[in-house]
């Protein structure tokens, strides 16, 4: 498949282009500082391009396959709300495109419902979370609801925290629910949106994922 990658020098855009390409596919990597992504691959084309508009976007969107964003949580307070504001561009610039399949990556507490969930995942840690990174979340739920109100073919994956190891190659997920689990690695959450990519039971749909 023709993939493109934005947010590609992130922590889990970087796993989707180095397994993207594992698994055989031809991607481009779209990042605003395309210096940032060092990695190598005669069937990588690395580019500039602003995901949070709508017209560079379209340029780097147009003639692929599907877009995988790693584009997720940014820092508290920030005024850009990157996830949401790219996700208009990346709704705008798909459906002009005629590009459909769309995945994303979230956060495991916007599961409000606390199905799949634990007690004390669900009642404690869960507001808790919210309390300290309400911006953040806020941004993110913004992002879901662009989503919902598209015509793409769209999947948001929502781990819980992210780890900096290697991928255990296994994870649990459940579709508009959160399976119990702390934790999960950058690249295992890397090879479940690639996984998602042909499934259309996770279509239209938020997906929850842990180790």
């Amino acid at each position: 498949m023709k993939l493109t990658v934005l947010g590609a020098s992130g922590g889990v855009g970087r796993q989707l282009v180095t397994h993207a390409l594992a698994d055989g596919h031809q991607v481009t990597a779209a990042l605003r500082s395309p210096e940032k992504l060092t990695e190598r691959h005669e069937r990588l084309t690395v580019v500039r391009a602003d995901p949070l508009d709508a017209a560079s976007v379209k340029t780097v969107v147009d003639g692929a396959d599907a877009v995988l964003s790693g584009i997720g949580q940014a820092g508290r307070h920030d005024p850009l709300r990157p996830a949401s504001t790219s996700a208009r561009a990346v709704v705008e610039a798909m459906t002009a495109t005629g590009v459909r399949r769309l995945v994303v990556v979230s956060a495991g507490p916007l599961n409000r419902t606390g199905a799949g969930q634990s007690f004390l995942s669900h009642r404690v840690f869960g507001p808790l979370l919210w309390a300290v990174l309400k911006d953040v979340y806020t941004d993110l739920e913004r992002m879901e609801s662009v989503l919902r109100d598209s015509r793409l073919d769209w999947t948001a994956v929502r781990p819980p925290r992210l780890l900096d190891k290697p991928g255990e190659g296994r994870y649990r997920h459940a579709v508009e629910a959160g399976p119990a689990g702390a934790t999960i690695t950058r690249a295992d959450v890397a090879r479940a949106m690639l996984d998602f990519l042909p499934d259309t039971r996770t279509y239209g749909h938020a997906v929850g994922i842990s180790r």
